[in-house]
């Protein structure tokens, strides 16, 4: 990815965590009492308890608040997690995005793996952990929910500026040995209480 590209990537990420920003500030404690309702699918620490749900713990707050806020709109559908988010007002989302946000994540790639894919770790790092605010980790997600994520951009159930395009030009192999490349890297989520 050329360095062109990859400030613009940055800029249209950070402008799409602006509408979280117009979120109050978050109450980590309160958010700790929230996420008992995400408990089920994405665990009370953010470490996803099933497959098809992912690590939540440890995401920026503002991408966490950036996410609900989108499937609260409709910007963004999931069967279950557009039932959940419509419920919650502007301080939840932000409360339980600063619970979550103040997880703290580590992760650990296997012993002689090969890098990081190269379309991949510019936004979400060179060990999944990622370095750019709006894009999420990958470390440790199941292969199959990122294969899901993927084809979904790449089909158009999913829209953003930087990943449909990226995903549009993947291959289903491609897809595949990606996920299975951040799906082999451990992920440690460790609780600040």
């Amino acid at each position: 990815m050329s360095l062109r590209a990859l400030i613009v990537a940055g800029g249209v990420f950070l402008a799409g965590a602006a509408s979280a920003q117009d979120l109050p500030q978050g109450d980590p404690a309160e958010g700790r009492k929230l996420a008992n309702m995400c408990r089920t699918c994405h665990g009370i620490d953010g470490f996803a308890k099933i497959p098809i749900a992912p690590h939540i713990g440890g995401e920026p707050a503002g991408y966490i608040a950036a996410q609900l806020t989108a499937f609260r709109s409709g910007a963004r559908m999931h069967e279950m997690m557009s039932v959940v988010a419509a419920s919650l007002s502007d301080r939840q989302i932000a409360d339980v995005a600063a619970w979550y946000g103040a997880q703290q994540v580590s992760a650990s790639v296997p012993a002689g793996a090969d890098p990081a894919p190269a379309p991949c770790a510019a936004c979400h790092g060179e060990d999944g952990i990622a370095v750019v605010e709006d894009a999420p980790n990958l470390a440790g997600e199941t292969n199959i929910y990122i294969d899901t994520q993927l084809k979904a951009f790449r089909g158009g159930k999913r829209e953003h500026e930087v990943m449909s395009p990226i995903a549009a030009e993947l291959t289903d192999t491609e897809i595949r040995a990606f996920a299975d490349w951040y799906g082999a890297v451990e992920l440690t989520i460790t609780s600040p209480e």
